[in-house]
């Protein structure tokens, strides 16, 4: 069982100000202006892949703006990051008006309004951090092609590459501890895979390190315990038993299975 002793996401608070930032309440999909690099990398692949100039792109959705009144020239197609409350309608905007559009979507749900509009859902599903800071999983719809739904490998490293310029993202290492350490992370990981583990203070010594860490400048996040043998081996056991509940939980998903009728359905499918 491998432990990571930096807590993904954790910062360390240089002030009071910045701890109670982190409890400020995300601004909606509503409320996401999009990086210019993100932008950029989805505009230049949809130039390509759809042989179409930029210069006929259109913008707009933007503070205070209705979609309703823009000006859309012919032969133009909307690239751009609408309000996701009211997707279903922005479509049919477009869609009853002959308006071509390539949009950010919203990458989990996204699927139902794009077959309703009769438009192509592009599953890129990135995580997007957005210039208000809310990290938005995206994908797109367009009515630039007539498939129904497709993958698209090379836009989603797109949008990777340009997200992560713009939010780098810390490589955090993962770090596997001898049995005889025992950390938080570990006693988190027996109460999640329902594994009881109980070690007495006889059978503890608190470090911040081992010394192998501390010739690296390396420790243990929050300190541990290094172990008596026999506390380390009951904990080998333990974590044994817990990695084996954590599978089991992973091969119990149900498993759903097709009608007649919709077996009917795909028998008259192309």
């Amino acid at each position: 069982m491998e432990e990571q002793t930096i807590m993904a996401g954790f910062e360390p608070y240089d002030s009071y100000a910045d701890f109670v930032e982190k409890f400020k309440i995300k601004k909606t999909t509503d409320d996401c202006y999009t990086p210019e690099r993100v932008y950029d990398a989805v505009a230049d692949w949809v130039a390509a892949e759809y042989h179409v100039d930029r210069a006929r792109f259109v913008r707009p959705f933007w503070p205070g703006a209705d979609y309703t009144q823009a000006d859309y020239p012919e032969g133009c197609v909307v690239v751009d990051n609408p309000p996701f409350s009211i997707f279903k309608k922005i479509l049919d905007f477009y869609q009853h008006r002959g308006i071509r559009f390539f949009l950010f979507a919203p990458g989990l749900t996204a699927i139902a309004s794009a077959s309703r509009a009769g438009c192509c859902l592009i599953g890129c599903g990135y995580n997007i951090t957005y210039a208000n800071g809310a990290g938005i999983n995206t994908s797109f719809v367009t009515n630039l092609e007539a498939t129904a739904a497709r993958s698209a490998p090379d836009l989603y490293q797109a949008v990777k590459a340009a997200s992560e310029a713009e939010h780098p993202k810390a490589n955090l290492p993962r770090y596997k501890y001898p049995d005889n350490v025992l950390t938080c992370a570990m006693l988190n990981y027996f109460s999640a895979h329902d594994t009881r583990y109980r070690v007495e203070r006889g059978s503890v010594h608190l470090i911040g390190a081992l010394d192998e860490q501390r010739t690296t400048g390396k420790s243990i996040f929050g300190e541990g315990f290094l172990l008596s043998e026999k506390a380390a081996a009951e904990k080998a056991e333990k974590a044994e038993k817990a990695e084996k509940a954590e599978k089991a939980e992973k091969a119990a998903a149900i498993e759903w299975s097709l009608s007649e009728r919709e077996r009917r359905i795909i028998a008259a499918l192309e």
